[in-house]
């Protein structure tokens, strides 16, 4: 490719000398745990939130989803397609240093809409985070290693969200929940120089970038049965992983008696070890199924959400602390099994020019009914429930929304069908 210009131009020729996949990975790795440590430590921050802001759970449920979703899922299209026309790498920088500002800013707040406001920020933020790094990893690991190697980044999500429910649950108990917030914060801001200063964006030809047409990406993604199939099947399956993974804390208090210290311990374990193990095995067995039949990488997580059910209802419905570890460490685990094989399939549905595009385009179905629906659809739920089952409310929630686990899967099964024929090919990648 000599004498081929390449984007963005704000990179140096030094470019060209890129850090290796594996410390690339490892970056984003660390970014997006703290997308999720900022994200999720709103969860277990929830008890002393309402009891110092007199919220109930529907307003919890908005701020836990809605309030973080609305500009997330929506801002996360355009500043995708601008990462595809310009420099990724800048895209991601510039978001995390947005939304730890104002994770930062919720530890301020003394109201309702002040809290609201900050959610909001953070939702910014993060929106143009993940799926440029989707297509960043695309430009550094060939098609046959891809789902394995965004199954490691997706590591982010468990480790993330553990760290969030432990860090926010220790710092909460020993000063209070407004230093929780301001802690992890600042940590955020302080990553970004470093990671700007490994992560370069790969050579790319001019015209390939300015060959990412927004409108066409989406015209195209329209007309492909397999995306809206695994878009929708993933969206279903994140109401219920997104409401599990905010209410199970208040859950744990207030069926379990759990303090705010042993429900850090308790669910900071089922997600680091549960959450790690469904991510890992997710990406390897569809790297190495999908080379039999690409179908897999949209039946592989319908099984698993299938298998979940009975699992999660089992340790919903238990009233010992022991059993429920374990049932919902397994379920966990099969929670978190579609990260890296949907996350491969949509990536090649397009070419790679516009992969961060198409990647936007499916966060935005997944993220705005998963992540925006589903945690208040759960808090709403308990409310409705609350005259008829007081504190147990959360309980009978929580299984309901089970059944969406089954919508899921049998929407992944058709995806996986149509995925064999829309399937787009690519040339391996050299290094």
């Amino acid at each position: 490719m000599g004498g081929v210009e390449t984007v963005p131009a704000l990179e140096s020729k030094r470019t060209r000398r890129a850090a290796s996949p594996r410390l690339v990975l490892g970056m984003l790795l660390a970014v997006y745990i703290f997308n999720f440590v900022d994200r999720q430590i709103i969860a277990i921050l929830a008890a002393p939130i309402q009891a110092d802001l007199g919220l109930d759970d529907a307003q919890m449920g908005l701020l836990g989803g809605l309030a973080f979703a609305i500009l997330y899922t929506t801002l996360g299209v355009p500043l995708s397609w601008l990462a595809d026309r310009t420099s990724r790498s800048w895209v991601i920088t510039v978001s995390l240093v947005i939304w730890s500002l104002f994770t930062g800013l919720c530890g301020f707040a003394h109201s309702f809409w002040q809290i609201f406001a900050a959610r909001l920020g953070v939702g910014v933020g993060e929106a143009g985070g993940v799926a440029p790094s989707y297509a960043v990893i695309g430009d550094y690991f060939p098609s046959e290693k891809r789902a394995f190697a965004l199954s490691i980044y997706s590591l982010g999500i468990p480790l993330g969200s553990a760290a969030g429910v432990l860090a926010g649950g220790y710092v909460a108990a020993r000063v209070d929940w407004r230093t929780a917030f301001i802690v992890v914060g600042c940590a955020g801001v302080l990553l970004a120089p470093l990671f700007k200063l490994i992560v370069r964006d790969r050579p790319r030809p001019v015209t390939a970038a300015q060959g990412v047409r927004f409108g066409q990406v989406a015209v195209l993604l329209a007309r492909k049965p397999a995306f809206w199939l695994i878009s929708f099947g993933a969206a279903f399956g994140s109401m219920v992983g997104y409401g599990m993974a905010f209410w199970l804390p208040s859950f744990l208090q207030r069926s379990f008696k759990l303090s705010l210290v042993e429900t850090s311990w308790f669910f900071g374990a089922v997600l680091l070890v549960g959450g790690s193990a469904g991510v890992l095995m997710g990406g390897a067995l569809a790297d190495r199924l999908g080379r039999t039949d690409r179908a897999f990488y949209a039946w592989l997580p319908g099984l698993a959400y299938f298998l979940a059910v009975p699992l999660y209802a089992g340790g919903i419905w238990t009233s010992s602390v022991p059993l429920a570890f374990v049932l919902f460490l397994l379920p966990q685990a099969l929670a978190y099994v579609w990260l890296g094989p949907v996350n491969s399939a949509i990536q090649h549905l397009v070419e790679p020019p516009a992969r961060a595009t198409a990647s936007a385009f499916f966060l935005l179905i997944n993220n705005l009914i998963g992540l925006g629906g589903g945690i208040y659809a759960l808090g709403a739920l308990s409310k409705t429930l609350a005259p008829t089952y007081g504190a147990e409310s959360l309980r009978y929630a929580l299984l309901a929304a089970l059944a969406l686990y089954i919508v899921a899967a049998a929407l992944l099964a058709l995806g996986g069908r149509a995925l064999r024929r829309e399937w787009v090919a690519e040339p391996s990648l050299a290094g």
